[in-house]
C-alpha cells in the first residue's frame, strides 16, 4: 500500500512542487491551503506523516499540532514543520509541543524525501521497541492491574524521536511528567558555578528520566540531552500520579528507582572527591562498559562527555587515555572504545 502524506502550506508553489515530488516518488498524497482544512483531512485520511507550516492564516502550525495530539487517532502521526523561521525558540517551542523534525524553507528534494523516508522507517523501529519496553514493564511492576494501566498509558502516548545533540528538557524547565526511554542513549548534564558541565547520569533503552522531578513535583535538575539518535515516550505527570495513587505497588517500585537513583550520584560524588585521575576515567568508562544496553564490543563517547563525567579537564582525558591504550587497558579508535581489561580498571589503585 502506498504511505499517505499532507502537506498543510498556505504558499502555493511551495504545497504544489512537494505534491508533485512526492506524486512521483510514489506517495498517495492530500493538500491542505490552511491549518484548518489540514486537520479536517488529517482526520479523515489519517496520513502516514504529517508536513505542515508554522505561519498560516485561520490557524498556524502550533494549533494544527496541537489539535492532532488531542485526539488519539491522530496522536502518534510523524509530524514535521516546514518553516523559514530557524530562531531557537521556534524550533524549542515546536519541539516541546511533539514536533518530529524541522525542514527550513528553501529545502530541495532530497531534503524533503529524506526527511519523510527517515521519520517513517524511525515509526516502525518505535513500534518494536514499543512492544519490547512494554513486556520489560512485567520487571518494573508485581501488579497485573497497575502493569495493565501503565501499558495502557504508554500505548496511548506518542513516541518522540530525538537527534544527536538534541535537548530533551532543560535544567529549571517544569517537570511535566516521565520519559521512558525506547531506544538509544540521553545524557543528563548539570552545570557548576564555575561553568564547568558536569555529567550525572546516562540513561539508555527501558530506563526513566525526571522521576525525581515527578516524585518530588519540582522543576528539572539537569539538562537532559541525546547523547545519539534516540526514542522516548513522555508519561504525562497527571495521568502517572493517578496510577501511582490507585497501585500503592507501582509507587514503591519507583521509589527504589529515585533511591538507586541517589545512591548512585552520592557514589559519583564520592569519587570526584576522593579518587585520583586514573580511578575516576576507570570509573567512567567501567559505567558506560556496564549499561544494561550492553557495550561490550565498544562505546562512542567524545572528551568532552568523559571529561564530564570524570570530572576532570578534556586534556587531561586525553592523556589518561593515551596511558590506558598503552597499558593495553583500551583500545580506541576515533570517539569507539573497547575496555579491554575490565578487571584491571575495576581494581585500578587510587
Amino acid at each position: 500500500m502506498k504511505k499517505k502524506v499532507l502537506i498543510i502550506e498556505d504558499n502555493n508553489d511551495i504545497r504544489e512542487n512537494v505534491v508533485e515530488i512526492l506524486g512521483l516518488a510514489g506517495y498517495e498524497v492530500y493538500e491542505a491551503a490552511n491549518g484548518k482544512a489540514g486537520v479536517d483531512l488529517a482526520n479523515t485520511h489519517l496520513p502516514d506523516i504529517i508536513l505542515c507550516d508554522i505561519m498560516m492564516p485561520e490557524l498556524d502550525g502550533y494549533g494544527v499540532l496541537h489539535i492532532l495530539h488531542k485526539n488519539p487517532e491522530t496522536a502518534a502521526i510523524p509530524f514535521i514543520f516546514l518553516t523559514a523561521k530557524a530562531e531557537r525558540v521556534d524550533l524549542r517551542k515546536g519541539m516541546e509541543m511533539g514536533a518530529d523534525d524541522y525542514l527550513t524553507k528553501p529545502f530541495d528534494d532530497l531534503d524533503l524525501l529524506n526527511a519523510i523516508e527517515s521519520r517513517l522507517k524511525k515509526k516502525e523501529v518505535h513500534q518494536h521497541f514499543y512492544s519490547r519496553s512494554l513486556d520489560s514493564l512485567g520487571n518494573l511492576i508485581s501488579r497485573n492491574d497497575g502493569l495493565a494501566e501503565l501499558k495502557k498509558i504508554i500505548q496511548e502516548r506518542k513516541g518522540r524521536f530525538f537527534k544527536k545533540n538534541q535537548v530533551i528538557y532543560y535544567d529549571g524547565d517544569k517537570g511535566a511528567g516521565l520519559y521512558l526511554v525506547l531506544s538509544g542513549k540521553v545524557k543528563t548534564i548539570r552545570l557548576a558555578e564555575d561553568g564547568r558541565e558536569l555529567m550525572t547520569g546516562i540513561y539508555s533503552n527501558d530506563e526513566y528520566l525526571g522521576i525525581h522531578a515527578m516524585l518530588t513535583n519540582e522543576p528539572y535538575t539537569d539538562t537532559a540531552t541525546a547523547l545519539e539518535d534516540c526514542a522516548l515516550c513522555m508519561i504525562p505527570r497527571d495521568q502517572l500520579e493517578q496510577l501511582l495513587h490507585a497501585s500503592p505497588e507501582v509507587g514503591r517500585e519507583f521509589i527504589k528507582l529515585l533511591a538507586d537513583n541517589i545512591r548512585e550520584k552520592e557514589e559519583q560524588l564520592m569519587q570526584l572527591a576522593y579518587h585520583s585521575v586514573r580511578k575516576r576515567m576507570a570509573e567512567a568508562m567501567l559505567r558506560l562498559y556496564r549499561q544494561p544496553s550492553g557495550e561490550r564490543d565498544g562505546f562512542k563517547i567524545t572528551r568532552e562527555d568523559l571529561a564530564a563525567m570524570a570530572g576532570m579537564a578534556t586534556e587531561t582525558v586525553s592523556r589518561t587515555l593515551s596511558d590506558f591504550k598503552d597499558e593495553g587497558l583500551i583500545e580506541k579508535k576515533g570517539s569507539l572504545i573497547t575496555i579491554l581489561e575490565p578487571e584491571k580498571l575495576a581494581k585500578m589503585k587510587n
